[in-house]
């Protein structure tokens, strides 16, 4: 039996909204603007991925808590139990205990090995999905020396790269960027990358521009929702809230589920899940770039970041770490300030990786020859 021909273009267009459904992330032109009726209990706190690791309070070496093994699923993510057995439990046991005191080094914490309030509250914050430690090695908090005769510089640096130190090649220090077409960006949100790139071409010799041709670009950036193909999926508001991969596989994911705001006084929102977008765009093109995570609270690649908050300012750390490897600006006048300043109106990273296919396109793909075959009867 054939679909009655005045039919046909209902079919086609459920296929296309199912297919489509999503595939716009959620964007703020500034926190005032964010509406109640999108944004339920905005002054309470927003349930997260970590929510359940509160209940940890004062757990030692010995305890056996219901939830431990969450926790320890947790620090296999970011690298602290690289060998997480398949029957991990509740128990804390020594991989946590050794976990939680690397944690805790990283994070310039007291060393204690305990699950103790200042660490649990740390824990829950939001961060990149980048994991600190690669192959078993961290080197956010080794302290490396520099030779650094710049006043305004550290003489000690806190900066890590990936393994092997992968780097774009000489003969591209011009590099295009793109957008994800299915995401469908208005200007004033692409203009908040713009302004994240020029933060770092101003300390060093690269320069970054916008092209249209998503899939020939150096530099891919897509908002996605949960298990998006690259074996790292998102979590839902806050938890991770990005991933980047090193050089030379540029790619740059964002979690969908986000409140993004794009420019305004973000701390005087009382939007608990408010995100500041500049911020987390400025420390994942350090990713892309080739740095690691810092143990320096004030730099950029330090791994997380709580909501309502603006950190958009390379530190010193961080110019230390982009310089090592690409020499510096000559320009460069120790300021990394964008030159369209705003107004008010993620072994994951590993090098070499190529873009897999976006899953929205195989879905709307699938879903249209369903469409057209139910047609056909």
């Amino acid at each position: 039996m054939r679909l009655p021909f005045h039919l046909f273009p209902i079919a086609i267009a459920l296929c296309l909204s199912f297919s489509l459904t999503h595939t716009s992330a959620r964007f703020f032109p500034n926190i005032s603007s964010i509406p109640p009726s999108l944004v339920p209990n905005l002054t309470a706190s927003v349930p997260t991925a970590w929510d359940a690791f509160q209940k940890f309070g004062n757990c030692q070496a010995g305890d056996k808590v219901e939830g431990l093994a969450k926790l320890k699923k947790y620090f296999n993510y970011f690298g602290y139990i690289p060998n997480l057995p398949s029957n991990f439990t509740d128990d804390f046991d020594d991989d946590l205990q050794s976990a939680l005191k690397t944690y805790q080094k990283n994070f310039n914490l007291n060393v204690t090995g305990e699950l103790d309030e200042p660490t649990i509250q740390h824990l829950v914050k939001p961060r990149c999905g980048n994991p600190d430690i690669v192959n078993g090695t961290t080197t956010m908090n080794s302290g490396k020396p520099t030779s650094s005769n710049t006043s305004n510089l550290h003489t000690v640096a806190h900066y890590s790269t990936f393994p092997g130190t992968p780097v774009w090649p000489p003969n591209r220090r011009d590099l295009t960027y793109a957008f994800l077409p299915e995401n469908k960006l208005a200007d004033d949100v692409k203009a908040v990358f713009l302004r994240a790139f020029e933060r770092w071409s101003a300390a060093t010799p690269l320069n970054f521009s916008e092209t249209t041709s998503f899939y020939t670009a150096d530099i891919k950036i897509g908002f996605f929702r949960g298990d998006h193909g690259d074996g790292e999926p998102f979590d839902g508001v806050l938890g991770t809230l990005a991933h980047a991969f090193s050089p030379p596989s540029g790619r740059f994911h964002l979690d969908l589920d986000e409140d993004w705001v794009i420019t305004g006084d973000i701390s005087t929102s009382s939007v608990t899940s408010a995100v500041d977008l500049e911020s987390v765009a400025v420390h994942e093109i350090g990713h892309l770039l080739g740095l690691g995570h810092s143990s320096v609270e004030e730099a950029i690649m330090f791994p997380t970041i709580s909501s309502r908050t603006k950190k958009v300012e390379l530190a010193s750390d961080d110019v230390l770490g982009i310089q090592s490897l690409y020499g510096a600006n000559p320009s460069y006048n120790g300021t990394s300030g964008s030159s369209t300043p705003s107004t008010q109106a993620p072994e994951t990273s590993a090098a070499g990786d190529h873009l897999t296919s976006a899953p929205r396109l195989w879905g709307l793909s699938a879903l249209l020859a369903v469409g057209f075959l139910l047609l056909s009867f």
